[in-house]
């Protein structure tokens, strides 16, 4: 097995048009958006190693809160899977992503609902 390099940007609170109840397809819903990149690692990884021997977490961040205008999700799954595209289409360094959503409108007590998708590349 070859050593692994896992990006994370947690709990991103993002507002997105997802929902298939007529209350909830009018107005943005706020998610909480987790994503985990998997990729290869360096060989070795000195102070003065470039950034382009990693990817810069801050794609990770832009995939989640940079949605396109105006299109509404019906399932948060379709909210993950544009994720998952985007990110697979930017670097091919990416070798498996994992999205959690928490849905926080629907939660009574601190409840986390959700789901989380996890697809390796073909």
């Amino acid at each position: 097995m070859s050593d692994i390099l896992i990006l994370e940007v947690a709990d991103l609170e993002v507002n997105v048009l997802t929902g298939i109840y007529s209350q909830e397809t009018h107005l943005p819903q706020p998610l909480r958006i987790s994503i985990r990149a998997e990729l290869e690692m360096a060989d070795h990884y000195a102070p003065e190693t470039p950034l382009s021997a990693s990817k810069n977490y801050m794609d990770l961040k832009d995939a989640a809160t940079q949605l396109p205008n105006g299109v509404h999700f019906t399932l948060i799954e379709a909210v993950a899977e544009h994720i998952i595209e985007r990110l697979f289409a930017e670097d091919d360094r990416v070798k498996s992503l994992e999205i959690k959503i928490v849905k926080l409108a629907i939660a009574e007590h601190g409840e986390a609902i959700g789901i989380t998708m996890k697809r390796v590349r073909k």
